[in-house]
């Protein structure tokens, strides 16, 4: 029998720490739980809130609908001649699941190391760092569709993935994820390409890098770069990177020659935003109890006590400030939860 708790406090389930409380909360342990969930019709007809590790997401106020925590877990793999595909449960810490992966030799997760959040939530914001994408390898996703207490598998072709985008942002509280499968291979195809990993990879003299080399430094460039949310609170990037045409890339590189910048394809340059923010002078900037991280300025923290307003208006003064300087209007990657 499920258990409906009231009044429940989320600080410990989101990553900024934001003390606020979910007037309903139920944890899911089991895909059959969330058919018994809503046999209930009093749950159709609430607000809802689907929590994974907590990871992407900014809490604005008490959330007066129903918190569903997603704790769904277990991984295996099938291999089929040189594919490895491995399903997930949604409820399984992502960096637990590229460990196991890079612990068998599975390659093609190694670039994602690290990445904050559960399975479940990668394929909705399409994550991905250092040249690689979670659609890269995503194989497909078992979901469960609210309005028809089924569930529907989802290919990659079906989830439109797009950058930190996908089909579940359209459908967004239509369907819950509750298992995802990867496509990996056991013939590794190393991707080294961004400088970062280049450079670690000759600190340590690394010449021909396995995919626990480049697991490895990709963890230690993170290491450095990003807070541990568990010290002190925050969501890792807070912004998207932008992407601009090249026509307007053209105006901007005239007056900033070192701006940092990757090819997007189609005529369109994508810019990085924390170097952007840095140079309007946030990086390491303290406003109240909120303020950038001393050695990445796309990342928003919680120095103890914000609220998610506090965060929310520091990010909007980033914004503007990014806007009147570079004419280059950022989106917030983190979802806002008014």
């Amino acid at each position: 029998m499920l258990q409906i708790h009231k009044n429940v406090s989320l600080k410990n389930f989101n990553t900024f720490g934001i003390d606020v409380s979910a007037r309903y909360f139920v944890e899911i342990n089991h895909e059959d739980e969330l058919m018994e969930l809503f046999m209930d019709p009093q749950w159709m007809n609430v607000d809802r809130l689907v929590l994974g590790g907590g990871s992407n997401l900014l809490l604005i106020n008490n959330f007066e609908g129903l918190v569903i925590r997603i704790n769904i877990r277990g991984i295996e793999h099938r291999i089929n001649h040189d594919d490895v595909f491995v399903e997930a449960g949604a409820g399984e810490v992502w960096n637990d699941l590229v460990n196991y992966c890079v612990g068998w030799e599975f390659a093609g997760m190694e670039n994602l190391s690290l990445i904050p959040g559960s399975v479940g939530a990668s394929p909705i914001q399409n994550i991905g760092a250092y040249g690689v994408e979670l659609k890269d390898v995503f194989h497909s996703c078992n979901a469960f569709e609210i309005a028809s207490g089924t569930f529907k598998t989802f290919n990659k072709r079906g989830c439109k993935f797009g950058y930190r985008d996908s089909i579940f942002k359209q459908l967004k509280g239509q369907y819950i994820i509750v298992t995802v499968k990867f496509q990996l291979s056991l013939t590794p195809n190393i991707n080294a390409r961004y400088g970062a990993i280049e450079q670690e990879l000759v600190n340590r003299s690394i010449v021909n890098p396995s995919i626990k080399d480049i697991s490895q430094v990709v963890s230690h460039i993170r290491v450095s770069k990003l807070p541990d949310p568990s010290t002190i609170g925050n969501a890792g990037s807070f912004f998207k990177n932008p992407v601009i045409s090249l026509n307007q890339f053209e105006a901007i590189v005239s007056k900033y020659p070192e701006v940092v910048h990757y090819p997007a394809g189609d005529g369109l340059v994508k810019l990085a935003a924390g170097w952007l923010i840095e140079q309007c002078g946030w990086k390491g900037k303290v406003v109240g109890n909120t303020g950038t991280w001393k050695n990445q300025a796309l990342v928003l923290v919680n120095h103890g006590g914000a609220t998610g307003q506090e965060i929310f208006a520091l990010s909007s003064q980033i914004i503007d400030s990014v806007y009147t300087k570079f004419g280059v209007m950022l989106d917030r990657e983190v979802n806002i939860i008014q």
